[in-house]
């Protein structure tokens, strides 16, 4: 029969001894963390511990183990720590406890700092190299896809072209134009503001078409559809992937790149030109009505300006670069989502992946084209 589990201390010769009694069991184990608890503090000033077992009538883990702790507590502060009295049945459970977490874990090897930098670059030249390999393998099933569409034009999925021109296309010009009139209103009121200081307020009016036609427009406009319809391609991916979708088209004789990619990246190539041009001419009016208000140039000398300080080669510019960065961004947000794997960590990880390398590509490919522009006198 179970007895009421007691704890008694007494200091003798500079040595705190404990006497458990009664049922150190898991029944009692709210008293028995009482009992710990209120002896704890002579516990860690007492110079040696002796705990005293043979009252002890009934013992499991629990109990052996709040023992055990307070022992372990008082060697480890350097004092010295005794168990005595343990009944025969015991010794083996005591014994067992005593050796639970008594290895420190192994300790990490001092790495040198230089081959730990040199090993950084070499997995990420190894990531980088895979990265391309990736865009090479969809650029390549992406071209196949394509000329097998060529050949036989039926086997083009138009409906599905549609609805993703629609998502990509009708369904982005509000947020398109109204950011970009934002940046071509913030551009001019900055110009105005500075071109003032040198009584060059008309100067404002090249300033904004010529970065807008050639750069801004087509910039802003590429990194916001990455961001909006490049995550959406390869979080809709990604999930067909978790679900196995895409395997059971290809056990069905049917090529993914073809029934489920070429579509959503036709469509990106067909939206972003005009995209970039919607944008363009909204940076345009925020430019001029910013003039108008803040820099009092009427809209018909904005115009006037605008015609002498642009040109169709500034337009062709902007708009040569908008299908090149649509299809990088539809290859990287594809891709991207076939190398998702089976959990929803994958999918959130591999779509912040798709919109960064996305975006920085896009701007790469901007540099890339503006010094080729700039090398054949465009």
């Amino acid at each position: 029969m179970s007895t009421r589990p007691l704890l008694g201390a007494a200091t003798q010769d500079e040595t705190l001894v404990l006497r458990p009694g009664g049922s150190w069991t898991a029944a009692n184990a709210a008293t028995l963390e009482h009992l710990v608890n209120r002896v704890s503090p002579q516990v860690r000033e007492t110079q040696k511990l002796k705990i005293d077992m043979a009252d002890v009538r009934e013992l499991d883990t629990l109990g052996a183990w709040l023992l055990e702790r307070m022992s372990r507590g008082a060697s480890e502060a350097g004092h010295a720590a005794l168990v005595v009295g343990v009944a025969g049945r015991y010794e083996g459970l005591v014994e067992d406890v005593r050796q639970v977490n008594r290895r420190k874990p192994p300790s990490l090897p001092v790495q040198n700092p230089v081959l730990a930098r040199l090993e950084t670059v070499g997995r990420s030249t190894f990531g980088a190299a895979e990265d391309v390999s990736v865009f090479l393998q969809m650029l390549g099933a992406l071209s196949s896809a394509c000329l097998g569409v060529l050949q036989r034009p039926r086997s083009l999925r138009f409906k599905s072209l549609v609805y993703h021109l629609y998502q990509v296309g009708w369904r982005a010009i509000p947020i398109i134009a109204l950011v970009t009139f934002l940046i071509g209103a913030i551009i001019a009121q900055q110009g105005i503001f500075h071109f003032r200081k040198f009584g060059a307020e008309s100067y404002v009016v090249d300033l904004v078409g010529i970065l807008v036609l050639r750069e801004i427009g087509v910039l802003i406009v590429a990194i916001m559809v990455a961001g909006r319809s490049g995550s959406a391609y390869t979080a809709e991916l990604g999930s067909m992937k978790m679900r196995e979708e895409i395997d059971a088209l290809s056990t069905m004789g049917l090529d993914p790149v073809e029934v489920l990619i070429l579509p959503r990246i036709v469509a990106l190539v067909l939206a972003l030109p005009i995209l970039a041009f919607i944008g363009s001419m909204a940076a345009l009016y925020g430019g001029g009505l910013v003039a108008w208000f803040y820099g009092g140039m009427s809209p018909a000398i904005f115009l006037a300006r605008l015609h002498e300080a642009v040109s169709v080669t500034h337009f062709e510019v902007g708009i040569i670069k908008a299908p090149f960065m649509a299809l990088v961004i539809g290859i990287v947000a594809s891709s991207e989502g076939l190398r998702v794997k089976g959990s929803a960590e994958s999918l959130g990880k591999q779509t912040t992946i798709s919109v960064v390398k996305s975006i920085f590509l896009v701007i790469v490919l901007d540099g890339a084209f503006a010094v080729f522009f700039a090398s054949i006198g465009m």
